[in-house]
């Protein structure tokens, strides 16, 4: 599998977190933020834990998984 960008803020690469998910840029997991945002936790929160993920980000995971989902 090669390395597949998804929108500007989300990449699938089987060299990083090996080939889960994540924001483009970080090896952070897009589920982990989805998992934390059904918990309860804000944006604001997740943005002041994770400072290397932006608003427009999450917000671009939030509608993948929707999609996925709908």
């Amino acid at each position: 599998m090669k390395r597949t960008e998804i929108g500007k803020h989300i990449v699938i690469d089987p060299e990083i977190c090996h080939g889960q998910i994540t924001f483009i840029g970080t090896r952070i997991p897009i589920d982990t933020i989805l998992a934390l945002l059904a918990k309860g936790y804000s944006t604001d929160q997740l943005l002041k834990g994770y400072p290397e993920l932006t608003r427009p980000a999450i917000e671009q995971g939030v509608k993948l998984a929707s999609e996925s989902c709908g």
